[in-house]
């Protein structure tokens, strides 16, 4: 179901349906996926999508963007725990999230939506970047700042960039793949190695 946290703006009125909150996400999942852009997609269209009345939709969100920015936020899969006793596991773990996340068309579709139209839709876009990005750039820069007080990595490293070349190798795989066959399996520890070698003291 969704939630206030996800900072929408619902009226208030007739008690929640959680299945019809559902359809309504899905819907909009759906077109998305298929190619619709934001500035292309209805309130009318999604509501017949779902097979709901569009008050159904006003009475939940109070408008198309808060819509979407639900739709866009339920795709993201909890972060890992990272909580493992090396920096190269934690790392691991974060890498092989962003990898799986790759293999499902849905997710690769509204991501890429909720990046490319950033300068249209700017409230969606920092919403989306507050909600869904910002929460898992924290987490893996703790794990960087962690290995550089335990002495894992250099006193010296420069975190951003650090975390840049991490999940920047991997979108460059994942996003810009050079050929239509599967990524290998042992992609997130491929990344992992060639730039924690380089950080270590």
């Amino acid at each position: 179901m969704v939630t206030d946290q996800v900072g929408t703006a619902r009226a208030p009125g007739r008690p929640r349906s959680e299945k019809a909150e559902k359809a309504i996400i899905e819907a909009t999942i759906d077109m998305i996926a298929e190619g619709a852009t934001v500035a292309e997609l209805s309130i009318e269209a999604v509501a017949s999508r779902a097979g709901v009345g569009k008050t159904t939709i006003y009475r939940r969100w109070s408008g198309k963007e808060d819509l979407v920015l639900d739709a866009l936020t339920s795709l993201k899969a909890p972060l890992p725990d990272l909580d493992a006793p090396t920096v190269r596991e934690n790392v691991l773990r974060y890498l092989s999230v962003m990898q799986h996340e790759s293999h499902s068309r849905r997710t690769r579709c509204i991501m890429n939506i909720a990046l490319s139209e950033s300068e249209r839709f700017p409230h969606l876009a920092e919403r989306f970047r507050e909600i869904a990005i910002r929460p898992r750039r924290e987490a893996l820069r703790s794990v960087i700042q962690r290995g550089v007080a335990s002495g894992e990595l250099r006193h010296d490293t420069d975190i951003e960039v650090a975390m840049a070349a991490l999940t920047g190798a991997m979108l460059f795989f994942t996003k810009w793949p050079g050929n239509d066959d599967p990524l290998p399996e042992d992609l997130a520890e491929r990344i992992a190695d060639q730039v924690l070698t380089g950080l270590r003291p």
